[in-house]
């Protein structure tokens, strides 16, 4: 999986949509105390960044050595870089002991894990009971009623050259297995939904189109999904209301449980 971000992560740093702050509020109100959290799969670190400023200390992890030199460097995040699939005892020496835990956030990652070995890590290190997990996905932006139209057909160009575990980020985690307890104020374990707003102009839209594993993939295999035409047809609807900045909307889903004395 960290193959696939290596030759793009700056440009990943850049436009990977900023999460809102209402979604880390509403995580940090799930657990009981914020002493120590873990970002799993922290890529850049937009998540360790806000967590950093509700918990007291942040450990944030990621196969990819390159996606972590573009993280930001705070006083109360820890950066590791560990396996693909961590041993038991590369987990407690790199992340946390046994029952340690507040919080495990997954952002834009839980697709990529091994899952049931990751969840096994997971309610081995949570705090007993009521450690909490986190894991959510951000889908496709939304402009306004031009736009999107061109950008669902570039989308749908793109199709075959995603890896087939992009089908859960499309379903919006609904499918994905989560064996967790529900947290208080929330019926089963989700999706809970909520939306993060950025400001791009269209050259950071393209940016962020370009940064994506399956344009990489496509280039790689000589096709140019953002070609002369496509770029054309999006330089037009995207000036038809008016040049400048756009606001684009990322609906984020979130799924959150917690561990229970029997986990």
């Amino acid at each position: 999986m960290a193959q696939l971000f290596l030759k793009q992560a700056k440009q990943y740093a850049l436009t990977r949509p900023v999460y809102p702050p209402e979604l880390f509020q509403f995580i940090a109100s799930k657990t009981v105390t914020h002493g120590l959290a873990w970002d799993v799969g922290t890529g850049s670190g937009q998540a360790a960044r806000s967590l950093a400023e509700i918990y007291r200390q942040v450990v944030a992890t990621d196969t990819s050595p390159t996606q972590l030199e573009q993280a930001p460097r705070l006083p109360n995040v820890r950066y590791e870089v560990t396996s693909p699939v961590m041993s038991w005892a590369e987990l407690e020496q790199k992340v946390a002991p046994e029952s340690s835990l507040d919080l495990v956030t997954i952002a834009q990652a839980l697709h990529w894990l091994d899952r049931p070995t990751f969840y096994q890590q997971v309610k081995w290190a949570l705090k007993k009971p009521n450690g909490v997990v986190a894991a959510w996905c951000y889908t496709l932006p939304e402009i306004d009623g031009t736009v999107d139209p061109v950008f669902r057909a570039y989308y749908a160009d793109s199709g075959p050259f995603w890896d087939p575990a992009r089908r859960l980020v499309e379903d919006e985690y609904r499918s994905i297995e989560f064996p967790f307890e529900p947290v208080e104020g929330v019926e089963g374990t989700g999706p809970v939904r909520f939306v993060t707003h950025q400001a791009m102009s269209l050259d950071e839209f393209f940016t962020y189109m370009r940064s994506s594993s399956a344009y990489q993939t496509a280039k790689e295999r000589g096709v140019e999904l953002l070609d002369g035409e496509m770029a054309g047809r999006f330089e037009r609807a995207w000036n038809e209301r008016g040049e400048g900045p756009k606001t684009v909307k990322f609906p984020v889903y979130l799924r959150i449980g917690r561990v229970g004395i029997g986990n």
